[in-house]
């Protein structure tokens, strides 16, 4: 070809894309296989995003609802914010030396896990007490970065906010780029998360919702404070979820993926609703990037949603061969 041809070709190339608007220059989901599953978002996407579709949805319902824990990031080999409190405990002890001989403490001390998880929902409300509560809010909030900012995974040695998965980012960005509003819906706590929410998956402190204590005003020293209290507020967990939404985000999402069946009553409330709706569940097939675990976990356990996934429409995400990559730092 001679090279006037090639000119006139490149000098025209934009012309012709104007007739070809739905062709895409980039792939933007880039760390997922082409597959089904990837297939199943994009042509939802698209459907609930074409003005004169049956299917179009105007920008302010296109709500999207991500649980965090196993699902934006991991929670092997035990939550992350429980992994928080036991290192806030190690770290305040000098302090209390009761801690010694007073369960759930001395156990932590000792470095017994299985102890400390066997001593149920009453031990777990005094780690939360000693360790999220009595405090400003912003004093909260230091320690969270504080640990953020030190803390690395037994298993990794990556900081715990880098566990985070590289395809769950692209479908974030996909998603808000094609004017969705993408919150975090999560039964971990809302102060914790919202510490780092935003500048790990760009969603602001304002869009996470999640299990939360009570907290009260006070001026202490002349100075407006909020303080944290030992008394649970929310449960943004199993059937706190689709409350957690009604009361702070105020409309049904369209769009709610999650991974446990912590999260079947959100995606169930999401796709009930009239309209193009979409549940995405997320299945850790892969033993060797990071875990396999579904209906015997004893975290993030995956039964019920497994079970009814087909007769709800959802699509299930198989990471082991819909994923290229886990985490960012797997990217080469």
């Amino acid at each position: 070809m001679g090279i006037l041809n090639k000119l006139r070709m490149l000098a025209t190339a934009p012309l012709l894309l104007l007739f070809i608007p739905a062709l895409s220059l980039a792939d933007p989901l880039p760390s997922w296989n082409d597959g089904t599953t990837k297939t199943a978002i994009v042509d939802f996407v698209e459907k609930v995003t074409r003005k004169g579709s049956p299917d179009f949805v105007e920008e302010s319902q296109r709500i999207a609802t991500f649980d965090n824990d196993g699902n934006l990031w991991a929670e092997q080999p035990v939550y992350f914010q429980l992994i928080y409190a036991i290192d806030q405990v190690k770290k305040m002890a000098p302090q209390h030396p009761e801690w010694k001989t007073e369960e759930p403490f001395a156990s932590i001390l000792k470095g017994d896990r299985r102890k400390v998880m066997a001593s149920g929902k009453e031990g777990l409300m005094k780690i939360l007490a000693a360790t999220h509560a009595n405090m400003t809010a912003e004093e909260f909030q230091s320690n969270v970065r504080d640990w953020l900012n030190t803390a690395k995974h037994p298993k990794t040695g990556q900081p715990y906010n880098k566990m985070v998965y590289q395809p769950m980012l692209e479908l974030l960005d996909y998603l808000r780029a094609n004017g969705f509003k993408t919150f975090i819906v999560s039964g971990g706590g809302v102060d914790f998360m919202r510490v780092f929410a935003e500048q790990t998956y760009g969603i602001p402190p304002d869009q996470v919702v999640g299990s939360s204590i009570k907290a009260k005003y006070e001026v202490r020293d002349g100075k407006p404070v909020i303080i944290k209290l030992p008394e649970i507020n929310l449960v943004d967990d199993k059937e706190g979820k689709p409350v957690g939404i009604h009361q702070y985000i105020g409309q049904r999402p369209i769009f709610a993926a999650g991974n446990s069946d912590g999260d079947y009553q959100m995606m169930e409330w999401t796709t009930a609703g009239d309209g193009p709706r979409f549940g995405l569940l997320l299945h850790h097939t892969d033993g060797e990037r990071e875990w396999a675990y579904d209906r015997k976990s004893h975290i993030g356990q995956l039964n019920k949603g497994l079970d009814d996934a087909g007769e709800k429409g959802w699509t299930v995400i198989d990471m082991k061969n819909d994923w290229k990559v886990i985490f960012p730092f797997d990217k080469k």
